[in-house]
C-alpha cells in the first residue's frame, strides 16, 4: 500500500480520533482507513492506536512517532510538489463563507478559478455562523473579522470597508422631527439596524485624527447582512453595510451615504485553514487565486 497515503491517514486519525471522520475527510471508505492504519503498524512494527467501539486514542508509541511521521510527510509533499509542478490540479475543495460575501463576491472568483482548473470540484457551505472546520471537513473558510480564530491559520486576501447608509425615504421621513444626520452622535436618536451576532451595537468611526464610538439603539437586529441591506432599502433605518453590498445601491440612488466624511472601521477578509502542514495544492492555489482576483476586481 502507498506509504504516503498511509501516513496521511494516520495523521488525520490522530487529529480526528475517528475512523469515520477521517474516511469522510479523505474521501475513502472506513475499511480502507483501517487497512492503511494496519499497514502503518506492520511497517513500523508497533501499535499506533488504542481502538475500542467508542474511543480511539494514540498509544505511547503512536504519540512518540507522530511528529516524525508529520515531518516525513511534509518532506514527501515538498518533493511531490516539485515533481508535479506541471500537472493540472484536480480533486475536491470544501469551502465555507458568509452568505452575503458568498453570493456577491465569492461566486465570480470561484467561477474564474474553476474555469482555469477544470478538474477541480468545489463544495461551498454558505452560513453566517462560524463552522468547525474539522467537524465539517472544511478545507478553507472565508471570514471577515478584526481578530480571526487564533486556532486557525489566517491569510488576508482582501479588505472589507464599510459605509453608513439609509434610504432616501427614511431620511425624508425623519428630516422634520430629527433633522439631518450631521454628527456621529446624531445616530443615537435614529432607528438603526444591527448585525445580530454582535453583543453590543457600537459603531466605531474616524475622520482624520478624530475618533467616535457610538452606542446605537438597534430596534431591528438580523444575523445576515443581505437581509439587513433589504431592511435598509425598505426605509427601516440607518445601517452599517460592507461596501461590497452597498456601493451599487449608493451609485444608483437607492441608498444615501450617511456621514460620508466619517469612515467606519475596516475589517480584514481572511482565508482560514486548520494547519500549514499538508495543505493541498488545490487549497494553496485557491488561496493565491482569491488574493489576486480580489486585488484586480475591487468592489
Amino acid at each position: 500500500m502507498d506509504r504516503v497515503i498511509a501516513a496521511k491517514v494516520f495523521i488525520d486519525v490522530a487529529q480526528s480520533r475517528s475512523f469515520s471522520r477521517t474516511a469522510d475527510r479523505l474521501n475513502m471508505s472506513r475499511p480502507m482507513v483501517t487497512r492503511y492504519i494496519e499497514a502503518m503498524e506492520d511497517w513500523l512494527k508497533i501499535r499506533l492506536l488504542h481502538r475500542t467501539t467508542r474511543k480511539i486514542s494514540l498509544t505511547s508509541a503512536g504519540e512518540a512517532c507522530l511528529k516524525d511521521v508529520e515531518q516525513w510527510l511534509e518532506q514527501a509533499d515538498k518533493i511531490t510538489a516539485l515533481v508535479n509542478t506541471s500537472e493540472e490540479l484536480s480533486g475536491l475543495v470544501r469551502i465555507t463563507s458568509s452568505m452575503s460575501f458568498g453570493f456577491s463576491q465569492l461566486m465570480p472568483a470561484i467561477q474564474d478559478f474553476m474555469t482555469r482548473h477544470p478538474n477541480v470540484h468545489i463544495d461551498i457551505d454558505l452560513e453566517d455562523s462560524t463552522a468547525d472546520l474539522t467537524e465539517k471537513s472544511i478545507d478553507l473558510a472565508i471570514r471577515i473579522a478584526s481578530n480571526p480564530d487564533p486556532s486557525l491559520i489566517g491569510k488576508p486576501i482582501a479588505m472589507c470597508e464599510s459605509v453608513l447608509v439609509a434610504s432616501p425615504a427614511y431620511l425624508e421621513k425623519v428630516r422634520q422631527t430629527l433633522g439631518e444626520i450631521q454628527d456621529p452622535q446624531d445616530l443615537i436618536n435614529h432607528a438603526c439596524l444591527g448585525y445580530k451576532n454582535f453583543e453590543r451595537h457600537i459603531w466605531h468611526l474616524s475622520k482624520g485624527d478624530q475618533f467616535e464610538s457610538v452606542s446605537v439603539n438597534c430596534r431591528l437586529s438580523i444575523n445576515e447582512a443581505t437581509a439587513l441591506l433589504h431592511a435598509t432599502l425598505n426605509g427601516m433605518g440607518v445601517c452599517l453595510q460592507p461596501t461590497y453590498l452597498a456601493n451599487r445601491y449608493i451609485n444608483d440612488g437607492s441608498l444615501c451615504h450617511v456621514l460620508p466624511d466619517w469612515k467606519p472601521k475596516d475589517l480584514t477578509i481572511y482565508a482560514l485553514y486548520s494547519s500549514r502542514k499538508h495543505l493541498s495544492p488545490n487549497v494553496r492555489a485557491l488561496i493565491d487565486h482569491l488574493e489576486r482576483y480580489f486585488a484586480k476586481h475591487p468592489w
